[in-house]
């Protein structure tokens, strides 16, 4: 097992500490999460540029690191939505974008077909991953109370442009989503 799948197979392991970590109360366990939501967010963008930097790029890495991607991301959105901080319906845009994006991915491999990335999908994960951090900081700092009406404002207004945040991160990602699927549409289709 090469380097960038190794850090794939890592960051699967991430996830899960992630998830476990953000389950738990107290702020340690806050941090914690936080923590490994970075290392995974890192082990992403490092496999990558190692898979191509070294030529290292294989069909399990094809298969594995968007998958390992979705799995952190979707853990990170359905957490958020179970504990009400962003609405079930954008959980679930949000879900059906990225298994209908990696299954169409994933089918084309086989028939010897690469799917483009777009631009709009690079645009897509840079801002579901600062809003899973907003969310997280926003937990840590519900987590550190401090008993004075000023922190109760800033608390719902921080949770008030998280919200506004989010209905921007769910409008980019449908709309990254359409765009991969028309600009792509011949080689899903089979369209000559």
């Amino acid at each position: 097992m090469n380097l960038p799948n190794m850090l794939t197979v890592l960051r699967i392991f991430l996830t899960v500490i992630f998830i476990f970590f953000l389950h738990q109360d107290g702020l340690e366990a806050k941090l914690l999460a936080l923590l490994a939501f970075t290392l995974a967010v890192l082990s992403d963008y490092l496999d990558g540029y190692y898979a191509r930097k070294l030529n290292l790029i294989t069909v399990f890495g094809k298969i594995m690191d968007p998958i390992a991607d979705k799995l952190l991301m979707l853990s990170a959105f359905f957490i958020f939505s179970t504990m009400h901080i962003i609405a079930g319906w954008m959980f679930i845009v949000i879900c059906a974008r990225e298994v209908i994006v990696t299954g169409l991915r994933l089918a084309a491999i086989p028939r010897g077909i690469t799917l483009a990335a777009e631009k709009a999908g690079k645009v897509k994960t840079v801002l579901q991953i600062i809003a899973v951090y907003l969310i997280i900081i926003l937990i840590i700092l519900v987590q550190c109370y401090v008993n004075a009406q000023w922190y109760g404002a800033l608390m719902s207004s921080l949770a008030g442009g998280i919200r506004i945040f989010m209905v921007g991160v769910v409008v980019i990602t449908l709309w990254s989503g359409l765009s991969f699927i028309w600009n792509n549409r011949k080689e899903i289709f089979n369209v000559r």
